[in-house]
């Protein structure tokens, strides 16, 4: 089922005795699937294992850090993470950005890829479809450009056409106000060949 704060569809989740809880959906399960829980879990698509239980090599997605949490990482539209070894109690597990972890190996996590990969393949083609994109992740959108604004509204504002006037780069030791465009730019002017 789709909603509107996540990238990735949900998968709607009703337990043996009636409760229903919603889970991050992995590729290739299906509607009416079994989905299996606990430490006799099968290696499965959709299936929720501790990290104690899941074999190397295996990918893994919607990850407590802490055990009951309900999953905090790898959550994204065709995202994924790796378990790498198993260290006694703890497990070491390969994060997207290719980052080590070392969590309990009581932790849960779900097997397979997050679903959705395709997402950014479509393009969005309507102003209106990304501004209710936008809102839905309460970010400003659309951003306006600085030397598009008045002069009062920012310091690149002002002025005819769409020239800065000044230096993008501004003094080292500007008031927080006047600190817009390149801070601290390492080097200044055009690039030699």
């Amino acid at each position: 089922m789709h909603s509107t704060g996540f990238t990735a569809p949900l998968a709607k989740i009703r337990l043996q005795n009636g409760d229903i809880f919603f889970n991050v959906a992995p590729e290739k399960i299906i509607e009416g699937q079994d989905i299996h829980l606990g430490i006799d879990a099968a290696v499965v698509e959709g299936n929720i294992l501790p990290l104690a239980k899941i074999p190397e090599g295996t990918p893994i997605c919607n990850i407590e850090i802490e055990p009951g949490d309900g999953g905090k990482m790898v959550r994204s539209a065709g995202s994924n993470a790796r378990v790498m070894h198993h260290i006694g109690g703890k497990v070491s597990v390969l994060l997207p950005s290719k980052q080590e972890k070392v969590l309990d190996g009581r932790a849960r996590a779900t097997i397979g890829i997050v679903a959705a990969s395709g997402r950014k393949d479509k393009p969005v083609l309507k102003a209106g479809k990304k501004f209710f994109m936008m809102r839905a992740t309460n970010r400003l959108w659309p951003r306006t450009s600085a030397v598009k604004m008045n002069a009062i509204e920012h310091p690149f504002g002002g002025g005819r056409g769409k020239v800065i006037g000044k230096p993008k780069t501004p003094p080292r030791f500007a008031p927080p106000g006047r600190k817009v465009g390149l801070l601290h730019a390492r080097r200044t002017g055009r690039k030699k060949k």
